[in-house]
């Protein structure tokens, strides 16, 4: 593995530049068309001619992945590298994150997750900093709808002590109520700055009309379930969820698969569960037919849209064909939404759209802030990039473009030793088999346009999308022509 340098003098002010063009680009999308002047023309999306052909992609170096399984059920994934930096990556994932939270106590996973380094029954949260220090190394934790994790990084000179703290933060938090208080705290003022956006009423209105009851559709915090969180709950919440046999460690760097082996036995081959386990997510049971849901901001000069509908889980064979017909549409800057809404039309800074897909479910949703003047105008235009996505097959040079983003961009996730642990990680909690990492380049790469159209006729059929939208109550008139909107909260 090469490690490449890029010099940096000069780059200030070149960024500053391509920035202040940025803001300019941004601020003319938003100017609207004077009147009797011609339509904008959208931005060229053919290259130059006479430029030379498109590189091939360079591959993930060879995983080499070891999968074994300690005497308590516990999977261990070892990932060695030897030509990289010395440097050692553990990450532990267990089944149960956000959608296992109690129901009135959505989001608990992620005061969970940050408390665990806060303290353990034998460290204070200020000995494992410091032991970290001495270390050279960090940990840190997160959580999804389908899993927590776990991540330690440091020196591979230093591997044996990390894996020892480590163990000790996965195993033996003590979420001391003093450092539990202080979360809470913060998780408040969080929440507040996020409910002074529209996007927080409008994801969680979304969520609700996606997933009706199912957990999946409750998983951002609320004021009372913040305040509702106690030790007494953290602890079990815990106890229930970090079982070996409902986790896994991947263990990354330059090491041999003896010497992976001897520092998870050391570290967790003596762990043992609570007698309590999380029960296991059921699949969604969906609402039957699109909804739509007018969320009323008083005052609010523009309106958060949100276009979606029920779609499938992450394992699904369509997943990758469905990120090729995203990115066309609306995953990146080059999309058809972004060159409609934005470039052409003016009416928003952004526009996109992504499958969300989790363990036992998942959703495709199509999102723009816009002025509250277009917003039912913006409606239609999300539609009209909808149909024309199931109804004209999609040439090649776009879809060739499409891999290439879709290709480079996993292909960049995924170069960094952490970054492949943590992929792994995460495509295990998902239900993905160790080798979706390795072949998923090869795998979008050979997605037809056929392929695509499909997943087009399936998902972005606009008689089948809910629609939230929350701002003004004025708005209300440019709806009727998409349905009944009921107001929601």
């Amino acid at each position: 593995m090469h490690t490449h340098y890029i010099a940096t003098r000069g780059l200030r002010p070149l960024a500053l530049a391509l920035g202040a063009c940025l803001l300019a680009s941004a601020a003319n999308a938003q100017q609207p068309a004077a009147p009797g002047a011609p339509p904008a023309t959208p931005p060229p999306t053919e290259l130059p001619a006479g430029l030379p052909d498109y590189g091939a992609d360079k591959p993930l170096p060879e995983l080499g992945l070891i999968e074994r399984r300690l005497d308590n059920g516990l999977t261990v994934w070892v990932l060695p590298r030897q030509d990289g930096l010395p440097k050692v990556d553990y990450v532990l994932a267990v089944r149960g994150g956000l959608a296992s939270d109690p129901a009135a106590l959505p989001g608990m996973s992620n005061l969970l997750a940050g408390l665990l380094q806060e303290g353990t029954a034998t460290r204070s949260s200020v000995q494992i900093a410091e032991e970290l220090q001495r270390l050279g190394a960090s940990i840190g934790a997160s959580a999804s709808s389908d899993g927590l994790f776990v991540t330690a990084s440091g020196l591979s000179s230093s591997a044996e002590p990390l894996a020892a703290v480590f163990a000790d933060v996965v195993r033996n938090p003590a979420f001391p109520a003093n450092e539990v208080q202080l979360a809470k705290t913060n998780a408040l003022q969080g929440l507040k700055a996020m409910q002074a956006q529209p996007a927080y009423q409008a994801n969680r209105a979304m969520g609700r009309v996606l997933f009706g009851a199912h957990p999946y559709g409750n998983t951002l915090p609320t004021e009372a379930a913040i305040a509702g969180t106690d030790v007494t709950g953290l602890v079990a919440a815990h106890g229930a969820r970090f079982h070996p046999e409902r986790a896994m460690l991947v263990i990354a760097g330059p090491v041999t698969e003896r010497q992976a082996m001897a520092l998870a036995q050391s570290a967790f081959g003596d762990w043992r569960g609570a007698d309590t386990t999380v029960a296991d997510v059921a699949a969604p049971d969906y609402p039957a037919g699109p909804q739509f849901v007018l969320v009323p901001r008083t005052g609010s000069v523009q309106s958060a849209v949100r276009i979606g509908r029920p779609a499938f889980d992450a394992d699904d064979d369509r997943a990758i064909p469905a990120a090729l017909a995203n990115t066309i549409l609306g995953g990146g800057f080059d999309s058809r939404l972004m060159r409609n809404l934005r470039e052409d039309k003016g009416y928003t800074y952004g526009a996109g759209s992504s499958f969300g897909l989790r363990a036992e479910g998942g959703a495709f949703q199509a999102q723009a802030d816009v002025r509250n003047e277009v917003t039912g105008a913006a409606i239609g235009e999300f539609f009209k990039e909808f149909e024309q996505m199931r109804s004209v097959t999609v040439d090649a040079d776009e879809l060739l473009r499409a891999k290439r983003f879709t290709a480079g961009t996993y292909l960049f996730q995924n170069q960094l030793q952490g970054a492949v642990a943590s992929a792994l990680a995460s495509n295990w909690v998902l239900g993905r088999p160790a080798g979706y990492l390795s072949s998923y380049v090869e795998k979008a790469n050979a997605v037809t346009a056929a392929q695509v159209q499909s997943v087009a006729r399936e998902f972005f059929d606009p008689k089948q999308q809910s629609i939230v939208v929350v701002g003004d109550a004025a708005v209300a008139e440019q709806l009727k022509t998409y349905g009944t909107f009921g107001s929601g909260e």
